[in-house]
């Protein structure tokens, strides 16, 4: 009996596992309906990104072009002048005499000098500083070709720091302009010289200011400011925008050690063009005067003449029978207007007088004692500044 029911059991085993092997993969033999089978929402499978453009072989952003089109116009410029050697450096007569005695081949020792210079005409002028040039003998100019040549000097305008130099070679690379009134700060400029005489060198930079004035350098100051570096020897080189057009004259650096601190001056070109064409044309420049100096308003000149602005400037001194002393101007005089310009400070003024050609008469609108007053001056001719 109990083998029967081992048998038993045993089957029944067998068969509720074949039932449920076949309802599980076959359930159609069984007559059971099959599942709804629905579709697979989508997987949204992320879009691969675009492969990054391959670099070029050569970065696009270049000024040799500007500098390829500039360069061959700037000229290195050499002055020698010679000094006295019979001007004895001791303070011992003893040794003074023995210095007078010493043969003539040390009297006359050369002194030389360099600085740069820009070719603005095919004609041979070449535009530079006039402290470059200033008490030279002789002046030699070296091209980026490598030719070298002797240069005259035509005119200098040391009120400005310009000088105008004629060099006669043939096929010269005179450099193209730009207009320096639509110069704005941020835009490139490269600076090229020849900085302690190592040769031809281009630095790069941007314009850090205009209009700068009031440094101490010349009488008549308005600079472009640019960090480009400028060394000794790059004064009188070329300031060129990034197509390699002029835009200034280097002319001097504010420097504690004598390198570039990064703050570089240079004379805007249409001013330095403007002179050098009047040099040219009559050997020399001539602007407006009025025979008077004039000072700022300050604060306590503010105060002390019970002003309610500090536009305008006081006459400080006049210059006797000159043309404000003649047209009855006084020392004390607080100038508001001229030609019914305002008048904002003493740089101003002379800027303002400048370009008035002489024997034309202006209008002063002035203040004196407390009340308005408008004097009629004949603008007379600025005394020339002695030069070579």
């Amino acid at each position: 009996m109990r083998r029967l029911w081992l048998v038993f059991a045993q089957a029944v085993t067998v068969c509720l596992a074949g039932f449920f092997i076949v309802a599980t993969l076959r359930p159609q033999w069984l007559g059971a309906p099959l599942p709804a089978v629905r579709p697979a929402a989508p997987v949204a499978r992320p879009v691969p990104a675009s492969p990054p453009p391959a670099l070029p072989a050569q970065a696009p952003l270049s000024y040799a072009q500007a500098v390829a089109s500039a360069a061959p116009a700037v000229v290195n410029v050499y002055t020698s002048k010679h000094l006295d050697g019979n001007v004895s450096p001791f303070q011992d007569p003893e040794l003074n005499r023995l210095f007078r005695e010493l043969p003539d081949l040390i009297e006359r020792r050369p002194n030389t000098n360099l600085g740069s210079g820009v070719i603005v005409h095919e004609d041979g002028f070449v535009l530079t500083n006039y402290h470059v040039i200033e008490a030279a003998d002789a002046i030699e100019i070296a091209l980026a070709d490598g030719r070298q040549s002797r240069a005259r000097l035509i005119g200098a305008d040391p009120e400005s720091d310009l000088a105008v130099l004629k060099v006669d070679l043939p096929d010269l690379t005179a450099i193209a302009a730009r207009s320096s009134a639509d110069l704005r700060v941020g835009d490139v400029v490269l600076a090229i010289g020849n900085p302690f005489g190592v040769g031809q060198t281009t630095t790069m930079g941007i314009v850090s200011g205009l209009g700068r004035n009031r440094l101490g350098i010349n009488i008549y100051e308005n600079f472009i400011q640019t960090d480009a570096a400028i060394n000794p020897g790059n004064s009188g080189g070329a300031l060129v925008d990034a197509l390699g057009r002029l835009v200034g004259i280097n002319t001097a650096i504010y420097s504690e050690t004598g390198g570039s601190l990064g703050i570089g001056f240079a004379i805007p070109a249409t001013t330095a063009l403007a002179i050098m064409d009047e040099i040219v044309r009559t050997g020399a420049v001539t602007r407006g005067w009025l025979g008077m100096e004039p000072q700022d308003i300050t604060p306590d000149l503010l105060q002390a003449f019970g002003l309610n602005s500090e536009e305008g400037v006081i006459i400080a001194s006049l210059q006797h029978q000159g043309p404000g002393d003649q047209a009855g101007m006084r020392v004390g005089d607080i100038v508001l207007r001229f030609n019914g310009q305002t008048v904002t400070d003493s740089i101003g003024l002379l800027n303002q007088i400048a370009p008035i050609k002489p024997g034309q008469a202006v209008t002063l609108s002035v203040l004196r004692d407390g009340k308005p007053l408008e004097l009629t001056v004949r603008v007379g001719a600025r005394p020339v500044a002695r030069h070579r």
